[in-house]
């Protein structure tokens, strides 16, 4: 006559919509900072590309120079810092354009 309900049994249907939500969240991490972060990081390696001898540029370091040499089959550059002080660089810590913005 009278039937025992079980306690504590699952819902059905729980683990789809789990599934569902760590779905979104992936799409939401991804287009919100790996996708950006990946353009960001192209555009810099097609800027290390096209530098060329005379061009300005920041390292990672702050430090405003101009490129006097670009070692061909070499990692570095060489950046005069002021007139008569060159460095040696290392490509990829050559971030950006200096024309674009000015030392305060």
């Amino acid at each position: 006559m009278f039937t025992l309900l079980q306690a504590g049994a699952p819902a059905g249907g729980g683990g789809m919509s789990m599934f569902v939500m760590i779905a979104i969240m992936f799409a939401i991490v991804y287009f919100f900072m790996i996708r950006p972060q990946r353009k960001r990081q192209k555009e810099i390696e097609a800027f290390r590309n096209a530098l060329a001898i005379g061009d300005k540029v920041i390292t990672a370091s702050g430090v405003y120079g101009t490129v006097k040499s670009l070692n061909q089959g070499e990692t570095y550059l060489t950046i005069e810092i002021a007139k008569g002080v060159e460095i040696k660089v290392d490509r990829n810590y050559v971030y950006a354009d200096a024309s674009q913005q000015q030392p305060r």
